[in-house]
């Protein structure tokens, strides 16, 4: 049932066998928390991939999104939003998302239209289109040009597209705009590869999506979601148990709630999501466990596949 495999993030040797096309590289996405990376490229894709939450740093890991047509294949890595880490957990994400910078054919920068990304543009070291994204949340869009234009000084900016990815704008511009600087190259992935995780990757981050929709503010950010046996039946409903690690007992206890009605609604929710994903109903067994200051021990940060 997985739909990629895991591979480095660049392929050394092409795919051969595959028909060529004129046009295919790699984009990395990056942004600050919250501005619609991962929205963007689920639009971009066509279909959803990743997590989308209204919380800021509900990405956690560098995932590729794979968008193959007849005349081009651009290869994504949606990122963790780049911001000013505060313990191990988000110290590898931001690493993680400023690592991708340099091995990518392109960068797509994903600002909103209410400040000046100086910081973020000043890291670029390829050529990069810039998406001004939530523009529908603006009534004087004229107000952005002075913002654009000090977009334009930065030489590795090649293309600036303003967009609202919650309402579908300005994403086919996008892509026509990403696809005209891709590099002539063949296919770095068969034609019917949507990503390089697995279904137990996204399986996990359903629920985790889960999790941050359903709970407050602060005790999805303790929480990480490990899916420790995934049984595929021939008859009957496929098997999934996950466990979710938390920080505190009274975070276990927020995440089971009175009587289990919390956890209850949050394995309906995230079965029906599952079971849509995967094309087969499913029997979800959902467990709740203590790791003690998980996020900020680096030994477990890379046993929780952050590393």
């Amino acid at each position: 049932m997985d739909l990629g495999f895991s591979l480095n993030p660049r392929p050394s040797v092409f795919i051969r066998g595959f028909k060529n096309i004129m046009k295919s590289g790699f984009v990395t996405i990056v942004g600050r928390p919250n501005v619609g990376k991962s929205t963007i490229l689920n639009k971009l894709l066509g279909t959803k991939l990743v997590a989308v939450t209204p919380k800021p740093q509900t990405t956690r890991h560098k995932v590729l999104g794979i968008l193959t047509e007849k005349d081009y294949q651009i290869v994504f890595t949606d990122t963790p939003g780049i911001f000013k880490p505060k313990y191990e957990l988000q110290k590898v994400m931001v690493k993680h998302a400023i690592s991708t910078l340099e091995d990518t054919d392109l960068t797509l920068v994903v600002v909103e239209p209410f400040r000046m990304e100086t910081d973020i543009v000043e890291k670029l070291s390829r050529p990069a289109i810039l998406a001004i994204n939530k523009t529908d949340l603006l009534k004087d869009k004229p107000k952005l040009l002075p913002l654009m234009d000090e977009y334009k000084n930065f030489k590795l900016i090649q293309e600036i597209v303003l967009t609202s990815a919650l309402h579908n704008e300005g994403i086919d511009e996008l892509k026509q705009e990403l696809v005209k600087l891709l590099p002539d190259e063949e296919l770095y992935y068969p034609s019917d590869y949507l990503s390089d995780k697995n279904e137990r990757f996204f399986v996990a981050e359903i629920i985790r999506e889960k999790i941050f929709l359903l709970y407050g503010q602060e005790v999805p950010y303790a929480t990480t979601v490990v899916i420790e046996e995934f049984k595929e039946r021939e008859q009957g409903k496929y098997f999934i148990r996950a466990v979710i690690y938390v920080e505190r007992r009274s975070e276990k206890m927020i995440i089971i709630g009175k009587s289990g009605n919390a956890i209850k609604e949050l394995g309906k929710t995230a079965r029906k999501d599952i079971e849509l994903r995967i094309g087969h109903p499913i029997y979800l067994e959902l467990w709740v466990k203590v790791r003690k200051g998980w996020r900020r021990n680096l030994r477990d940060v890379k046993e929780f596949g952050y590393g």
